[in-house]
């Protein structure tokens, strides 16, 4: 389920950045591949649909809230526990 997790966001992230899923690495930040605030909302907006979760995330201040937007690692393992969350 984990390595699903990865490949799914992964993707959603290189589609937003306009890259192949290769050229996102797990230690990049969302701004080394690319992507703008902009950007950035409609990727948690496209976690949120695919994996039928809540991200608690505030456009306003990215930093302040509990979803670590890091790096592409960081959004991954967030995800992971919030599709764990999820399931109870």
């Amino acid at each position: 389920m984990s390595d699903e997790v990865q490949e799914k966001v992964i993707g959603i992230l290189a589609e937003q950045a306009v890259l192949d899923p290769s050229e996102v690495k797990l230690d990049s930040s969302p701004e080394d591949i690319g992507l703008d605030s902009l950007g950035l909302v409609e990727t948690i907006f496209a976690i949120e649909e695919t994996f039928d979760i809540s991200v608690p995330f505030n456009a306003n201040d990215p930093s302040q809230g509990d979803f670590d937007i890091s790096s592409v690692g960081a959004i991954v393992n967030a995800v992971r526990g919030l599709v764990e969350e999820q399931k109870g």
